[in-house]
This record gives structure tokens, C-alpha cells and sequence, in this order.
């Protein structure tokens, strides 16, 4: 099993996503350049968190042009398992692959520290270490994570499952003050309706290990390697 976490200019997050893979998950893993023009050999992508190049336009605008994403949009297409964390997610929105937007934060500042989230879902094979309505407390850091969509496609979204994370308090209570960046229904998490692409404004790589101060993201990477380990996939 190998997967590949896929590097652009400005990411900051690949080496911890590689650690996580690495050192805790004892599974292979490389980075890939955004020049790469193929994954082949890899059972799973990540694109992690950062400031990919061309943010200053729109978040994730430029980078889903880089040419490693025709190999990313051929390898979800195709099945093969696909993880956005924070730019990531703008990047994979941007490039169709997943439903809606990811715009300015409400309060137009960038928001840095731990948030309370609630499992919407477990439909998709990144959430199957979760129960439905389990409280998780992750870090963010973005200041481009309000989620947008049209309502037509949010309301099926719902219906699909498709909504996997939403922002919540302590207690598990969706409220307006525990979300914090504006995004609509509190929406920090989602997937496409296969369940393959999964994306979250939150770092679980941050919080994969106890020294760091919680390991409620753990769960995610775990589900995709047993994901790999019950139908593993090379494209």
C-alpha cells in the first residue's frame, strides 16, 4: 500500500500529513509535485493544507491547473480514494470534484485554534472509525473556509449523506457561535456522492498523536488505510 500526498507551491502541511502516514500509520508514502502528470502506483491522494500559489485570487483557483490534477480528477473518476484538509478542499472544489465553494471567513480574519464538530455521516469510507453524532474537537487554520453552495445541491447533499462534519459546541449542539468561519448549515466536512472524495476545513493530521493535544483525527486516516486494506485500488 503507498500513498501520495501531493505537493503545490505554498503547501506547509505535506510533511505533516507525511509524518502521520509514515510514523504512525507505518504505510508508504511520497510526495508529488504539482508538475506530476500521473499517480500511477498509489492506492490513495492527499492534497493537504497551505496557500497553494494564485490564492491571492481566489483560494485553490490557480492550483487546480496544475497538472497534476488531470491525474487527481482521472484517479477519483476511476474510484481511487482522495483526502482534501483545508486547502486541499478548496483545491478540490475548485476542480469540480466535490460540490460548492469555499469563500472569505464571515469575519474577513483568519481563524487559528481548536473547533467542536459533529459526525453528520459515516457514509463515506474515510468516517467508518466514527459513530454518527460523535463530537470531535480538531484544530483549524484558514481564513478562506465559509462553505457555500447552491441550496438545491445542499439539499441533496444532505439527503446523500453527503454532509459529513458540521461545526458544533462542546455538547454536540450545531449553533452560530460554534462555527467559525460563517460557512452554511455549519459545514465543515463533506464528500462527493460516491464517497471516495472526501474533504475538511480541519487539520486531522494535527491531531493524529497525543503529544499534540488530542487524536480525534486519527480516525480518519485509519479508514482509509482499512478502506485500502479491504478493496485496495491502484489506478
Amino acid at each position: 500500500m503507498k500513498l501520495g500526498i501531493v505537493q503545490f507551491p505554498g503547501s506547509n502541511c505535506d510533511h505533516d500529513c507525511l509524518h502521520v502516514v509514515r510514523s504512525v500509520l507505518q504505510v508508504e508514502a511520497d510526495l508529488i509535485w504539482h508538475e506530476a502528470t500521473q499517480v500511477a502506483g498509489y492506492d490513495a491522494l492527499v492534497l493537504p493544507g497551505g496557500f497553494s500559489y494564485g490564492d491571492y485570487l481566489r483560494s485553490g483557483s490557480i492550483a487546480r491547473f496544475s497538472p497534476v490534477m488531470r491525474a487527481v480528477t482521472d484517479f477519483a473518476e476511476a474510484g481511487g480514494l482522495v483526502l482534501g484538509i483545508c486547502n486541499g478542499f478548496q483545491i478540490l472544489t475548485e476542480a469540480g470534484l466535490l460540490p460548492g465553494a469555499l469563500l472569505r471567513n464571515s469575519a474577513l480574519e483568519f481563524r487559528c485554534g481548536w473547533v467542536h464538530l459533529r459526525v453528520e455521516s459515516t457514509a463515506s469510507p474515510f468516517m467508518a472509525s466514527y459513530g454518527h453524532g460523535q463530537v470531535l474537537r480538531m484544530p483549524v487554520a484558514h481564513g478562506d473556509g465559509n462553505y457555500v453552495a447552491d441550496p438545491d445541491v445542499l439539499s441533496r447533499m444532505r439527503d446523500n449523506g453527503q454532509v459529513t462534519l458540521r461545526y458544533c459546541d462542546a455538547e454536540g449542539n450545531v449553533t452560530p457561535t460554534a462555527n467559525p468561519n460563517g460557512s452554511v448549515d455549519n459545514i465543515a466536512g463533506v464528500c462527493n456522492e460516491s464517497g471516495n472524495v472526501f474533504a475538511l476545513m480541519p487539520h486531522p493530521e494535527r491531531c493524529a498523536e497525543p503529544e499534540l493535544g488530542g487524536v480525534d483525527g486519527l480516525g480518519i486516516w485509519q479508514a482509509m488505510v482499512l478502506a485500502l486494506t479491504s478493496a485496495p485500488l491502484r489506478v
